[in-house]
């Protein structure tokens, strides 16, 4: 008997899968009946797993992590990587090996958030489940499988973002802080607005009010107050006869040529453009 027995699914993707969606390139579940180490480095792919029972350990970027059943691992196997389980408790494992489209975006932002490689979800139900229907539509190969798989691989991803926030006791106590500069945001996007002055409104330093936000939120202040402004500039230029230069005042812009500047770099087009198309 070997050391493991797994079920696995080898994908060759077509070259538009790879230039559009994102795509698998190996699913499988894994139960290890010995230990031994697995390790790999230089794979253009990013690994999401999921213990499903036992123990064993992840090294990572030069770390070793002790991992257990209902632990989640989201990896750039571009750096090397090694996994072993434990011999008093073998465990098992599903993963998927994927890689595609936004692929890389979606984990430098994962990163940049500070967020851990490791983490524990409070249900890895969904996880579970949005893997074997994966896995089974690798399998059965039906029309449509690789936007299908665009599709749960889409969902894999937005799990790992919503179920493991960042882990600091001091970011769970701002969290209800952060959610009422945010609507402060939403509440006073057509006023002038500083950093100073929301530190001083919610008793928080400029550093670590910024820090923070970007961390849960995954965007700057600047950049969440300028989108909620084009937000409701875009409602105002489709629903209203106000001029682009009433539209820049009600909504917070210093005058007319900043507003039309802003609005063209994020949207490529004028405000008149797009109120001409919308």
């Amino acid at each position: 008997m070997g050391k493991s027995l797994s079920d696995r699914v080898l994908a060759t993707p077509s070259s538009y899968a790879k230039k559009h969606y994102l795509y698998v390139q190996e699913i499988g579940t894994l139960t290890s009946m010995e230990p031994h180490v697995s390790s790999r480095e230089n794979i253009s792919s990013y690994l999401f797993l999921t213990v499903q029972k036992g123990e064993g350990y992840l090294t990572y970027r030069g770390r070793k992590h002790y991992i257990q059943a209902g632990d989640c691992v989201y990896i750039n196997c571009r750096n090397q990587y090694a996994h072993e389980s434990s011999a008093e408790h073998p465990w098992t494992l599903m993963w998927v090996h994927f890689n595609g489209n936004g692929a890389d975006d979606f984990y430098q932002s994962y990163q940049g958030q500070e967020r851990s490689s490791i983490f524990h979800p409070a249900d890895t139900a969904p996880f579970t489940d949005s893997l074997t229907a994966l896995f089974g539509l690798m399998q059965a190969k039906p029309s449509l499988m690789e936007l299908s798989a665009h599709k749960y691989l889409t969902d894999i991803i937005t799990l790992i973002f919503t179920e493991n926030r960042p882990e600091t006791l001091q970011g769970a106590a701002l969290s209800p802080k952060l959610a009422q500069v945010r609507q402060y945001l939403e509440e006073h996007y057509m006023e002038k607005i500083s950093l100073e002055e929301l530190s001083s409104l919610f008793f928080i330093s400029k550093y670590h009010l910024s820090r923070e936000y970007k961390k849960n939120y995954g965007i700057t202040i600047g950049s969440d107050l300028t989108a909620r402004r084009l937000s409701h500039a875009k409602s105002l230029l489709r629903f209203s006869d106000s001029s682009i230069e009433e539209i820049a005042v009600q909504c917070g812009f210093a005058d007319a040529g900043y507003f039309i500047k802003v609005f063209k770099k994020t949207e490529t087009m004028t405000p008149l453009e797009y109120r001409k198309k919308w």
